[in-house]
């Protein structure tokens, strides 16, 4: 089985900001395979169902970003999973364009306080990641600020397309072609 978690705050006032393009895939993914993630557990609204033929929890931690970690390495725990294999997390990355997307198999959280405590929490810096690019910070700008705005609407066209791939790709991964999916979608 492969655990598939979209960052992201809870809560309405968060939905569509930059912070948030995790929980977007997560949506995008659930419409498309026909997953409802509406089950309370583990700190997370998760949805089990298949995709490519493999089973699948999708999931959207509720305990805020900083802290995904918490409901993360609660499921890797209850499901006896190796993140090193069989975890695919998707968030935002403030060092990419708007819409271009990056996929990993392995690395450090690049300042990123959701994956820090992911990497806390799973006790590994390998596991997959798909980045989604959400602009670089305005000078001046306040990070936070900056991360729980929205997009133009110029830049909302563009990562709406980049998630259309990001399914895309996590079909490859779970398909355990991810090097194609880096070759294709890098």
């Amino acid at each position: 089985m492969f655990i598939i978690a979209g960052l992201g705050n809870p809560s309405k006032q968060y939905e569509r900001t930059r912070h948030n393009v995790g929980f977007d895939v997560i949506d995008l993914l659930s419409e498309k395979y026909n997953i409802k993630v509406n089950e309370k557990k583990h700190r997370a609204l998760c949805g089990t169902g298949w995709i490519e033929g493999q089973k699948v929890l999708l999931v959207k931690p509720q305990t805020f970003m900083n802290l995904s970690g918490e409901s993360i390495g609660t499921i890797l725990n209850f499901y006896k999973i190796a993140p090193e294999t069989n975890l695919i997390i998707v968030y935002d990355d403030i060092s990419l364009v708007p819409g271009k997307i990056r996929i990993r198999k392995k690395g450090s959280a690049g300042g990123h306080n959701g994956i820090k405590s992911i990497i806390s929490h799973a006790g590994t810096q390998e596991f997959l990641r798909i980045k989604i690019g959400v602009g670089e910070k305005p000078q001046g700008w306040d990070l936070a600020d900056y991360v729980l705005g929205r997009f133009s609407k110029e830049e909302r066209k563009l990562v709406t397309e980049a998630f259309e791939k990001v399914c895309d790709a996590v079909a490859l991964m779970v398909r355990g072609e991810t090097d194609q999916a880096m070759n294709l979608f890098n």
